[in-house]
């Protein structure tokens, strides 16, 4: 299972931008549990932004809670963050993670690669 991110660069103050994510993995039959984005910005600690879990409803942070909006597509393995009314303090680096279910590996966490999101005038 990997995780493929996509998406971000420079975003003026006000803007908006998407963050993808895709789920790929070789086996035939997988479940994605979690699907969360967190995010880093420079001398901070990695928070989370927001986080899908199936059946459940999705959790924002406070700080992006009416701004930013996780979804995904009808098969559930490609998320979406989309990313509204940017600030500069939304500048960071962004990581999505996918705890995966496969049959031969059981529920497992992943994690794609990093993605900067810049938002500057």
């Amino acid at each position: 299972v990997q995780l493929q991110a996509s998406g971000g660069g420079l975003v003026r103050p006000g803007g908006s931008t998407r963050l993808s994510c895709a789920v790929q993995a070789s086996s035939s039959f997988i479940v994605v549990n979690i699907v969360a984005w967190y995010r880093q910005a420079p001398g901070q600690q990695r928070e989370l932004v927001a986080r899908f879990t199936r059946g459940a409803s999705e959790v924002y942070s406070d700080s992006v809670k009416g701004r930013f909006t996780i979804s995904s597509d009808d098969y559930k393995d490609t998320f979406f963050l989309q990313m509204d009314k940017l600030t500069p303090e939304d500048t960071a680096v962004y990581y999505c993670m996918g705890n995966v279910w496969a049959a031969s590996t059981g529920s497992v966490d992943y994690w794609g690669q990093e993605t900067l999101v810049t938002v500057s005038s």
